[in-house]
Parts: structure tokens; sequence; C-alpha cells
């Protein structure tokens, strides 16, 4: 669950997220050793500087010179405790009667273990670090007790403890702001080739991708991308060219063999035969001119459409006169002008081809209408037909897109209506989609177009 939330980020929040928590746990794991460093070492200090003044104390005590007080550094506590536990010498800060270690603490402290005393043992606060060597011969040996306070030290450890801890949130929040610039900087150049990939898809162009300056991965990938749509601008001709030219080269048999039944229907000749293979040979004639069409508008050498300001109700009103006596009537939704810039003959086509399917899938009507909207004008064709499932909607605009549904089992289409509306549509900055028919069971064909 949790990776799949982590997928639902971007890249740049994604790397920020894995950054920045190994910087917190980097930081988290670096303050806890250079805790343990600092405690460690200032420990260290103060039993060397214990010993020290243990190994003092003994030299004295070994050549009988032990003065009393004892001498000592700063605030250590010492005291000189003969074999009976009697105190024999003390410094001015530790007690004269009572030894600081019991007898179970000094035999451990005297194997080398520090002992932690509390500070009470001598009227102070806190806690006390004890060590404590032997001295003298081995008939009269004595104990030598040096304690210290720990009350600066442990304080000093507090203060390091919250300015770590108080330190640490800022500084992971700054290391955050700092990988989100970096991290947005670095993949600048990707955003840059992303909206340059999308803007060449759409527009069907011979641009290609800004290569950056940087010779690093992002280089290496933009002049990919470039090598790959030059590649696939050169198929694309190729199959472009190869559509013109054959429905180009088929045209002039078509007309042939459509003269010649004409003549023979005319005659009488042949009987029901001519008729039925003139209504295969005018589809075949209407699927070359569609491929021809097809394939001039989307050449990518193509000049763009001259494009005017159009009155498209006055459009819609001249296309359903053409429809006068069609299977079923199309009528005009009365309204007020409205304008648009596009070409006038590509946008006579989208109404024509949008007409058509309209008409041969309706029941009973066919109803156009435009409005002005979003800067533009939207028209629409509607109709009361079997409709378009909405998950098949994408793909009707295929070419030669077929579905299983009423609909497409005609003879009268060639599966590239939809394709030239689409084609002609993008050539004028335009867009359509297909929506339910808001009034009755049907579709909606709608149309944008700029102002």
């Amino acid at each position: 669950m949790r990776g799949r939330r982590l997928q639902r980020l971007s890249l740049r929040a994604r790397l920020m997220a894995v950054g920045v928590t190994g910087v917190a746990v980097a930081l988290a794991l670096g303050s806890l050793v250079l805790y343990a460093v600092l405690t460690f070492t200032v420990n260290r200090t103060v039993d060397d500087g214990a010993y020290a003044s243990a190994q003092a104390v003994a030299a004295m005590v070994s050549e009988n010179t032990v003065p009393n007080p004892l001498p000592v550094s700063g605030s250590q506590v010492v005291q000189v405790v003969d074999r009976s536990g009697a105190v024999v010498s003390a410094s001015i800060t530790a007690d004269r009667l009572t030894p600081l270690l019991r007898p179970s603490e000094l035999a451990k402290a005297l194997t080398g273990e520090q002992i932690s005393i509390p500070g009470a043992r001598v009227g102070l606060t806190g806690t006390m670090r004890a060590i404590a060597v032997q001295a003298g011969p081995p008939s009269a040996s004595s104990s030598i007790i040096v304690a210290v306070p720990l009350n600066d030290v442990e304080q000093s450890q507090r203060v390091l403890r919250m300015t770590l801890l108080l330190a640490y949130c800022p500084l992971v929040v700054v290391m955050a702001l700092i990988a989100w610039r970096v991290i947005g900087s670095t993949l600048r150049p990707v955003e840059t080739l992303r909206s340059g990939a999308a803007r060449i898809s759409g527009s069907d162009q011979q641009e290609r991708l800004a290569v950056p300056e940087s010779a690093d991965e992002i280089r290496a990938l933009a002049l990919t991308l470039n090598d790959m749509l030059d590649r696939l601008a050169a198929a694309r001709g190729r199959q472009r060219a190869f559509v013109a030219d054959a429905a180009h080269e088929l045209r002039s048999p078509l007309t042939s063999m459509r003269t010649q039944l004409e003549v023979a229907q005319h005659l009488g000749e042949g009987g029901e035969l001519a008729t039925d293979l003139l209504a295969d040979v005018t589809r075949l004639s209407t699927l070359v001119e569609d491929l021809l069409l097809l394939a001039r508008a989307g050449s990518d050498t193509n000049h763009p459409p001259v494009r005017e300001s159009i009155d498209v109700r006055a459009l819609l009103v001249a296309t359903a006169n053409r429809y006068v006596g069609a299977r079923v009537p199309v009528s005009v939704v009365e309204g007020p002008a409205v304008y648009a810039n596009a070409n006038s003959e590509e946008l006579r086509r989208v109404l024509a081809n949008l007409v058509d399917n309209a008409v041969r899938h309706a029941r009973s009507n066919v109803a156009l209408s435009v409005q002005a909207k979003d800067r533009g004008a939207e028209l629409t064709v509607l109709d009361d037909g079997p409709g378009i499932p909405a998950e098949e909607r994408e793909r009707v605009f295929e070419r030669f897109a077929r579905l299983d549904d009423p609909r497409d089992r005609d003879a009268g289409g060639t599966g590239l209506g939809l394709a030239i509306v689409l084609e002609l549509l993008r050539r004028s900055h335009g867009s359509i989609s297909l929506q339910d028919n808001p009034s009755s069971p049907g579709l909606a064909a709608v149309v944008h177009l700029p102002s």
C-alpha cells in the first residue's frame, strides 16, 4: 500500500522523499555517534584526571610524605584509607571519618572499575564518579580514593542533547528545501523534453526536442529521442506517400469502371449486376477519395489551412438544405449568428461527415445547433440512434474502426469519416468529443472551434 502511494507522487517528490529520509536517518545516526563520542571523551578526561591525582597521592604515600589535608585539583574529593577502612588523610572537601566507598564498592574500584556514587556522601548534589588505586608496601597498603562531581559534565551533556534535538528538525527542513530546489533544477531539462515531446506529438511537424548543452544522460536521452522522431517521421512519410500513390493510381480504373457501368445501366445491359456493381464501385471511389484526403491532410509538408471568420449557423443551414429528402429530416436549432475562425471547405467536410453518420443511424431526426462558448463556437450534431458505448468513443476515431453494434453494420460508410473529421479539426486547432444525447437516446457529436 505504501509503495502504491509513493508511485502516485511525482518523480521530484519521490526523489526528495528518498533523499530527505536518507539525510534524516544520517543526521540522526550522526547525532547519536557525536553524542556518544563526546560523552566518552569527557568521561575519559575525567577519569584520566582522577587517576593522575590518585597516582600523585600514591607517590606521597610511598614516600611517607602524605600531607593533611591533601592537595586536590578542581572539585576533586580525595581520601587515603588504610587496610582497616579508617580515613588516614583527606582533602578539605572530603569526609575525614567515613570513606567515600563502601567495602564492596572499594573492592570493585581497586580492580579498575569506575564507580558512580551519590554526591550526598560529601554533602553535594548530583552524581560523583570515583576511582581507587592501592599504594604503599603490601604489609601496610593504603587505598587512595578520588571522586569527581559530574554536575558540570551532566549539564554539558544535557545542553548537547537539547542542542541536537532542537537543531534536528530545522536542519531536516532546510535540507528538504535545498533538495527540492536542487532536484527541481536537475529535472528541469527532463520537463523541457516532456513538454517538447507533447508539443511535437500534438502538432505532428518536423520540430525536434531541444538538446541540453550539458554532456550527461539527459543530453543522450534528447539525442536518442530526436533520432527516434526522425525515424518515425520517415516511416510516417513513406506510409502516407504509399497511401496517396495507391489511392491516386486507383482513381483512373475506378472512374473508367464507373463510367462503363453507368453506360451499361443506361442501356439496360447486364440486368441487376450493373446496378449492384455500380454501388460497390461508388463506395470504392469514396474510399479512395477519403484516403487521399487523409494522406494530404496529415502530411507534414502540407500547408496549414487558410482560416477565416465564418458564420457557423449559416453553414449549418446550408448543410441541412443539402439533406432535404434524406431518410430522416435534418433541422437547425434557431439562434443568433455565431462566428468561428476556420477553413470553410474543411469545416463543410467535417459537417458533411458528421451529418452523414447521424442520418445513417438516426431513428427519426437529426438536429444541428451552435452556440458561442469558451472564446469560440461549439456546434453539435444530435441524433436519436443507438448511440456508442462510452468506452468505445475514443476508438471510433481510428481509421477503419468498427464496432459490434448497428452503427457500423452498414454498407454506406468507409470507416474513415470520423478519422477525417479528427484530422481536419486538428489542422484548424479545433476538437471533437462524442457524448450522450441529453434529450433522448442517441449520440451528440460536439465540435469546438476557436474564435
